[in-house]
């Protein structure tokens, strides 16, 4: 039996976690629940048994020295209470640490059991992975639960994942199978800038928690740490020209993912685009046929490969009909090719030119032989 003495009683309160490790890319997710320790002054009341948990030789103790005195801090998951106050007060749970390299069953039944005592409404945990997004869009952060009925009251996705866990998933099937209400935040970082901190990331998570459970969160310099982080990445890839191509083609993925696609109408638009680049036929302000927009909406057109090796999709490889060797294929460099009249338009409006020659020689010569009758005709 958990005792907690000390601990006020919460008004409605929330429990959010976050572990250290595999779910949190960027240290996003861990970032995120640290921010609202530090900004609400959140008290730590407890904290788990390093010694039942974790592999010191994976995640190995630190020694510090506290006025001239050596003391040891052992990795280990710690709880903090704040209270929020404001017009609708609400208290929150914080559970911090890193992920279990043992026992994780024992380790979720004893976060349970706080969240037993105390009171606790909901379970919220956050995570973080890596994925192909560019640095430049919105950070996409996506809400999943395992309860059906929690998916349509609160416009989550219920989790249709199959595949390796880490501890937010087995927190959430315990949350799950004990009765109590649990929802998993997942932002999505960049994976050619993975380095924490990603405070973009962070920031897109705490956002997404706002809404979820209606509580405004203090943000402090989050936002512009957010702009100054994006400004940095943006120098580096504009150094190079390949990253630059790369994050480019992730802008025209994300952005054509995003199109308004539901509408029967829209989807006939597209696909009548594609016949016209196909066909070569000249379109609506497109003389000669040539393309000036991107491919089919829904990828289809092959600029998109998967890696089934990590399950990320990657720029489609140049082959040597495409490019010239050397070239890495760049989202930018067909749209140039088209607009310029590249070698197949070239080819095409060439054969399209013949054809119409050739036609009008024909028309000539049944004109000339026309008048030769008349002529014969007349005499």
């Amino acid at each position: 039996m958990i005792e907690l003495e000390g601990v006020p009683e919460l008004i409605d309160p929330v429990m959010i976690c976050a572990f250290e490790g595999w779910n949190d890319a960027g240290d996003a997710a861990s970032s995120a629940v640290g921010h609202l320790d530090r900004e609400w002054k959140g008290e730590v009341f407890a904290a788990l048994d390093a010694e039942d948990y974790y592999d010191f030789q994976v995640n190995r103790p630190t020694v510090w020295l506290d006025g001239g005195v050596r003391k040891v801090t052992w990795p280990t998951t710690r709880l903090s209470v704040v209270r929020t106050g404001g017009a609708k007060p609400r208290d929150l749970v914080l559970v911090r640490g890193i992920e279990p390299s043992m026992r994780w069953r024992s380790y979720c039944n004893e976060i349970l059991g706080f969240a037993h005592e105390l009171g606790v409404e909901m379970v919220v945990v956050l995570g973080a992975l890596l994925g192909d997004t560019p640095h430049t869009r919105p950070v996409p952060v996506s809400g999943v639960t395992s309860d059906a009925d929690l998916a349509r009251t609160m416009d989550l996705e219920e989790t249709r994942y199959e595949g390796p866990t880490g501890i937010v998933g087995i927190l959430q099937e315990a949350c799950t199978h004990a009765g109590v209400p649990a929802v998993s935040l997942w932002a999505a970082v960049p994976h050619y800038v993975s380095q924490p901190p990603n405070p973009k990331a962070t920031l897109a998570l705490l956002n997404r928690l706002e809404d979820l459970i209606d509580l405004r969160m203090p943000l402090g310099e989050l936002a512009e740490d957010a702009r100054a982080w994006q400004l940095g990445v943006d120098q580096l890839a504009a150094e190079d020209s390949e990253v630059a191509e790369y994050v480019q083609s992730l802008e025209e993925a994300r952005d054509t993912a995003e199109l308004p696609e539901a509408s029967g109408e829209a989807i006939a638009r597209e696909f009548e685009r594609y016949l016209r680049r196909r066909d070569g036929q000249p379109g609506p302000g497109q003389p000669g046929g040539h393309a000036t927009e991107g491919g089919v909406a829904d990828g289809r057109d092959g600029s998109y490969l998967r890696d089934t090796s990590s399950g990320r999709t990657r720029p489609r490889k140049p082959t040597a009909k495409d490019e010239p060797p050397g070239l890495r294929p760049g989202p930018g460099r067909e749209a140039e090719r088209d607009a310029r009249g590249g070698p197949d338009d070239a080819e095409g409006d060439r054969d399209d030119k013949g054809d119409r020659g050739d036609r009008a020689d024909k028309n000539d010569r049944a004109d000339e032989a026309d008048g030769d009758e008349k002529k014969d005709g007349e005499e």
